[in-house]
């Protein structure tokens, strides 16, 4: 029997279910909003978590003419009664502000015209509805009319109104109150703050949601979804009808992610069960409430490639969907007493932090302790229990977002040793010159400034890599060195080669990990390994007449380097 395709990129719940994808039963996220009404309802999740796909399923569900087929055979069609109430019976206005950005403010506002605009454009039987007056039907045709290069010309003020005023004609047209959803939220806030028009944008956001949910008779309840929880001081002064559920919360806590029972399903069902290792190692670790969750977006992702055969081990899926560029903001502010404690994270301990869950973006980057937050608040922290003073334990949920906070450690650490130069290239001649006593002063003089692996339960080659980053990052840029990493020569893969072109030197480097800070057994096991493997063939092949060897061992912050006898190649 041919099995249902993976929903890779599919926010849309009307396609997936149409087209058969594979579908992680969330619908009765619905019957536990209907059982717990809120008039306005907040849901903070990292990004890839299903938030969008969530709204999607909410709108096909509630919206005035959706198709109860859709839900045929999920959790929620066992509801009849709730189905019989409440599927297809309102007007539904959904947006998303993914899209909502600009370089300056005016640009950002003509996006929420074309998001808004758009959406009326649904909705235009209402320029000739019997239920409206003919002043009404004007005031809808401003929300959709555009200009010769089609552009929607709504005025500012309208702009602001546009969405309690659209949710006031269908209501009329109806006769039944809206629901309202909006996706991504938070975006435009996010965008306005990088490019200098945070405060008019959010001056913008507060009028439209205080218009759209504060004085709306015409709203039933709606449903907004984001990465953070805005302060109200900032966009929601007055609310008085906001209920927020954020990471923390117990209620809803399964409906964002999948949970591990879903996981294990999804891959007996492709008959990958071997990889549940793997993929608990790399993608689980969130923990939303009291409910342990993986990120969905990696566990398709890496399910689609293995499928595809295009991958045999776990990839790092979340890279590609944020710049992560939190984490560098974070290690650049970091004092000595941060960096001690992103050591022990990566160590897999945890520390106790204070969390505020609500800020205004103006907060985010203001000091160290709001940066704690939005590492939690976005995914790259996850909580776990929170003490008798409120402090939240916090730890790196994963695999793969530890994988990051080391890319970055590193990418960070190469910008900070190049400001000093001359330094670092009198580090790398040592390694032409084989002045060990330099290159093992310099090297642990380097580790000593970044943030180091801890003598943990880590596996020893993953330590090892960390130190080969390091290395290879102090190496990047030295002009005239050709650097390889795991380069194939002899009868394996040394762990770092440089050829040194105008000088014909070759340079053989292999790190280890000095358990229990055996650093001489360490060295030489390393040299062992460069002479027995012959990795020295292929610089000689290419013509380098010097062959430099060193054996590296390291122990958190130390190091110490042994080199093996200079040795010349058949040429001279």
């Amino acid at each position: 029997m041919e099995k249902a395709m993976l929903p890779l990129g599919i926010e849309n719940f009307k396609e997936l279910r149409e087209k058969g994808y594979y579908y992680v039963d969330k619908t009765e996220l619905i019957k536990t909003l209907l059982e717990n009404p809120g008039k306005v309802n907040l849901f903070t999740r990292p990004r890839r978590f299903g938030k969008t796909l969530n709204i999607s399923m909410l709108k096909h569900f509630f919206e005035v003419g959706s198709d109860g087929r859709l839900f045929e055979g999920l959790d929620i069609s066992r509801e009849k009664k709730l189905c019989d109430a409440f599927m297809g019976k309102f007007p539904v206005i959904s947006i998303t502000l993914k899209s909502a950005r600009g370089e300056n403010f005016n640009e950002a506002k003509g996006m929420f015209r074309n998001i808004i605009g758009n959406e009326a454009l649904q909705f235009q039987f209402l320029a000739d509805s019997g239920s409206l007056t003919g002043i009404e039907q004007k005031r809808y045709e401003a929300l959709i009319n555009i200009d010769e290069s089609g552009a929607f010309t709504m005025s500012d003020e309208l702009l602001k109104d546009s969405l309690r005023l659209m949710s006031q004609l269908l209501q009329k047209h109806y006769g039944q109150s809206v629901v309202m959803l909006i996706d991504e939220y938070d975006v435009p806030l996010d965008r306005a703050y990088q490019s200098g028009y945070y405060d008019a944008m959010v001056e913008f956001i507060r009028n439209l949601f205080e218009n759209a949910f504060k004085t709306n008779d015409s709203l039933n309840f709606a449903v907004l979804t984001g990465c953070l929880r805005i302060s109200k001081e900032s966009i929601f002064s007055g609310f008085n009808n906001l209920k927020v559920f954020t990471a923390k919360d117990v209620r809803y806590m399964e409906y964002f992610g999948f949970t591990d029972g879903e996981v294990r399903q999804m891959l007996q069902y492709y008959r990958l069960t071997s990889q549940y290792d793997a993929i608990k190692e790399w993608y689980d670790g969130y923990l939303f409430g009291s409910q342990e969750i993986y990120c969905p977006w990696d566990v398709i992702n890496y399910c689609g490639d293995l499928r595809d055969r295009s991958v045999v081990k776990p990839q790092n899926y979340w890279v590609n969907t944020s710049s992560n560029s939190i984490i560098r903001s974070f290690l650049e502010k970091a004092d000595g007493v941060t960096r001690n404690e992103i050591e022990r994270l990566i160590g897999g301990e945890s520390i106790k932090k204070k969390i505020r869950q609500e800020l205004t973006y103006r907060d985010l980057d203001s000091k160290i302790d709001n940066l704690w937050s939005i590492l939690f608040t976005t995914g790259y922290l996850t909580q776990r229990g929170e003490d008798d003073n409120g402090m939240t334990g916090l730890v790196i949920p994963n695999k793969e977002i530890q994988w990051i906070f080391e890319e970055q450690i590193q990418e960070w650490f190469k910008t900070e040793t190049r400001q000093d130069i001359e330094t670092l290239k009198n580090f790398c001649r040592a390694f032409e010159e084989n002045d060990v006593a330099v290159i093992e002063k310099g090297f642990t003089s380097y580790l000593r400034k970044t943030i180091s692996i801890r003598d943990t339960n880590a596996r020893k080659e993953m330590k090892e890599n960390f130190y080969h980053g390091i290395l290879l990052g102090l190496f990047a840029g030295m002009e005239g060195w050709l650097v390889k990493s795991n380069a194939e020569s002899g009868e394996g893969y040394s762990d770092i080669s440089v050829e040194v072109e105008d000088k014909d030197i070759g340079i053989i480097i292999e790190l280890k990990y000095a358990e229990k800070a055996a650093f001489e057994e360490g060295c030489r096991e390393a040299l062992k390994q460069i002479r027995d493997r012959n990795y020295e063939e292929s610089l000689i092949d290419d013509g380098m007449t010097t062959i430099r060897r060193y054996g590296i061992a390291c122990y958190k912050k130390r190091c110490k380097v042994m080199a093996a006898d200079e040795e010349k190649s058949g040429i001279r």
